[in-house]
């Protein structure tokens, strides 16, 4: 298969290019980002995309067989801007649907959160099902949505909530339903890799 990911510079996104790479399954990897990315491996193929420019981006998705999504963004690098998240996390998703829907790639698996939904007051949350709701709504054969809880892993930036989460929220997940628990992002990427390979709906 001939793979694409959005979000490789993400804490899912980065083991998701790993286990690719890594698999014989997929033949291809190819990631869209918005900057030069340093990364070598006779499978990788890079490509700089502007995210807003409708074509580029439906471009840079022709030729695939599944398109794995994990971008997100968070209030502190958009500096509190709900506009500029929704850009992110939004219309990147959604249209990265949309074009591979047009490309003819019918297989879409992307991130969103527990306790997504559209009614939701939580902007967060509120969002996140927004975006599954405008996803199923293209029409893909196949949508797959990952639904994490708070994530673990190695993070290229410091959060100082997570990190205070991380260490206590262990000590008491006993009392956390399974769903809520803190889930390593390398499982979620996993998770994403086996419903393509096992053929399973999860939407």
């Amino acid at each position: 298969m001939r793979a694409t990911v959005i979000g490789a510079t993400g804490l899912i996104g980065g083991y998701l290019l790993e286990l690719l790479l890594k698999d014989d399954h997929f033949d291809s990897v190819r990631v869209l980002v918005r900057r030069p990315f340093v990364a070598d491996h006779p499978k990788l193929e890079k490509k700089l995309v502007d995210f807003t420019d409708a074509e580029s981006f439906r471009l840079a998705l022709e030729g695939c067989d599944v398109v794995f999504c994990s971008i997100g963004t968070t209030q502190k690098k958009v500096k509190g801007d709900k506009e500029a998240y929704r850009k992110i996390d939004y219309d990147i998703t959604v249209n990265a649907a949309r074009f591979s829907k047009l490309n003819g790639c019918e297989t879409f698996v992307f991130v969103s959160s527990v306790g997504a939904s559209s009614k939701s007051k939580n902007f967060y949350l509120k969002l996140k099902g927004e975006i599954e709701d405008a996803v199923r709504s293209v029409g893909l054969k196949h949508v797959h949505i990952m639904r994490p809880s708070l994530l673990t892993g190695d993070r290229k930036e410091f959060r100082l909530s997570e990190k205070i989460a991380q260490w206590v929220m262990p000590v008491f997940s006993f009392l956390i339903p399974k769903k809520y628990r803190p889930i390593h992002a390398r499982k979620v990427a996993e998770m994403m890799i086996n419903v393509i390979k096992n053929n399973k709906q999860t939407n």
